[in-house]
């Protein structure tokens, strides 16, 4: 299957670029009439927020969802983006300085091209600012919005946060028809929603469905936060940045991305950014110009039934950190590879992306109340967080299953094979060397080059402590610390029969 984005490149076929966005759910306090974003003195922009998020029966409509849509079209616009792409130069024969002359003699240069999208976006203030999706403008030179009246607009990108596919658009324009924003943190599986947008370029399109899951977490690009709307209304290429509305025509969320089997259209399987989130990055977007984060500083991965029962616990859940950053707020505060977070703030942890996307809505210089389990034992340690570097560290990570150790070849860790294996200077360990691709170790995800620094627990640096270590281990589990291009994950391997 494939996960695509929703916007739409002009020449056919249409170009579905791989896409997992990741939401970052930042709960907000919504009060009656305008919510003015504070800026802490810096700019910012009124947003109007719904005052009565309560259930609306369908005895309403019994005519159909008209007084629903038709309120809410004109707030839909069309958004096309161009952007300059350069060609590599010729290569291979053609690039030969003996057939050179036979083109003029002129060296080959690299060649552009100019590439336009469509996609789509919401006006959520009169004064026309728009919310979209990044991947609608990356990169882009020149943007345009169409407006329902056939009106056309150049539009500014105020700022775009690639992290949760998020972009604020300003065109010079008032008096603009604009959403209300619901309360996205208050859908249940079954809530009756509505898509709106532009798909395939054929014009504005409203389509019907229900909220198929929420806090949807798709797994990908592990530098990205997600906490998806999941919806079967129907979401085609050119949606992206549309409107998702609930039955009071109210905002819920910004259409973004499909899945599909053949990555071509509409498969029921739509997913949608949780306009809680939209609006606390349109916040900081407008306010500062950027997205500034709470960082911990660790790899985690998640804590299954196997895993929990090699570290001790009756059953899966939180958050295991499998690698600290060095010199990092984690390694300040005393978090160790091995610890499992359960609980931040009180709350319980329910997996990795909990706690990467409720740190990430943490601001730097906050602390952060964790409880962790190490050795037996839950224990509060506080950590006061740092900024996400703009080129931080993944906060989320590991390569591994469950499965046991017959046909896995080791040899020691020299400091020649640990430069190549990118190892820091000073690593231990051994080196997969051979693997039976049938083992139980290769079934777990176990690789050719990854290099094993604990078993059960215990480090081993050479190839006679680790047989000592998985000796009389053929029909008991072993958890296994592997190191894999430098960044290491906890993997438990289970007896095979």
């Amino acid at each position: 299957m494939t996960i695509s984005t929703t916007s739409r490149a002009s020449k056919l076929p249409y170009l579905l670029a791989s896409l997992v966005v990741l939401g970052l759910v930042v709960g907000g306090l919504f009060r009656a009439g305008v919510l003015h974003l504070p800026g802490h003195g810096a700019q910012h922009v009124a947003l109007r927020v719904a005052k009565d998020n309560s259930s609306v029966s369908l005895g309403n409509f019994q005519n159909g969802f008209s007084s629903i849509i038709d309120p809410a079209l004109p707030a839909v616009v069309n958004i096309s983006s161009t952007k300059v792409v350069r060609q590599p130069a010729m290569q291979g024969l053609f690039a030969d300085p003996f057939f050179q002359q036979f083109f003029g003699g002129q060296p080959a240069q690299p060649q552009t091209e100019q590439e336009h999208s469509l996609g789509s976006g919401v006006i959520v203030n009169p004064d026309g600012y728009i919310l979209t999706n990044n991947h609608v403008v990356a990169g882009a030179t020149d943007v345009e919005v169409f407006t329902q009246d056939h009106r056309k607009y150049k539009a500014r990108v105020v700022g775009t946060d690639p992290r949760t596919d998020i972009a604020v658009l300003k065109i010079g324009a008032s008096g603009l028809p604009f959403f209300t924003l619901g309360d996205s943190s208050k859908l249940k599986v079954g809530d009756m929603v509505f898509a709106i947008g532009d798909p395939f370029g054929i014009g504005e399109t409203a389509t019907m469905g229900i909220v198929s899951a929420t806090g949807r977490a798709l797994g990908g690009t592990i530098e990205h936060y997600e906490n998806f709307i999941q919806t079967d209304a129907a979401i085609n290429p050119g949606n992206s940045g549309g409107a998702l509305i609930d039955l009071r025509g109210h905002l819920i969320g910004i259409n973004t991305a499909i899945l599909s089997r053949g990555g071509g259209g509409n498969e029921g399987v739509g997913f949608a950014i949780p306009i809680n989130m939209a609006r606390a990055i349109m916040e900081q977007i407008v306010a500062h110009g950027k997205v500034v984060r709470g960082y911990l500083g660790v790899t985690i991965q998640n804590v299954d039934p196997d895993m929990a029962k090699a570290f001790g616990l009756s059953q899966g859940g939180g958050a295991l950190i499998a690698d600290v950053s060095p010199g990092g707020p984690a390694a300040q505060a005393g978090l160790q590879r091995g610890d499992i977070v359960q609980q931040l703030d009180g709350k319980s942890i329910n997996g990795p992306n909990d706690l990467s996307l409720r740190i990430a809505e943490l601001a730097p210089g906050s602390v952060a109340h964790l409880q962790v389990y190490r050795n037996g034992h839950s224990q509060q340690i506080n950590v006061k967080l740092g900024t996400y570097p703009e080129n931080g560290q993944p906060a989320m990570g590991g390569f591994g299953g469950g499965a046991a150790l017959q046909g896995v070849q080791v040899q020691n860790l020299t400091p020649s094979l640990a430069r190549q294996l990118g190892m820091p200077s000073g690593s231990s360990g051994v080196v997969v060397t051979g693997l039976d691709p049938s083992s139980a170790a290769a079934n777990a995800g176990v690789q050719r080059g990854d290099v094993i620094e604990q078993v059960d627990r215990k480090p081993v640096h050479t190839v006679q402590e680790y047989q000592q270590a998985v000796a009389g281990k053929a029909n008991k589990p072993v958890l296994l610390l592997l190191s894999r291009g430098g960044a290491t994950s906890f993997v438990v391997i289970q007896p095979q029969g």
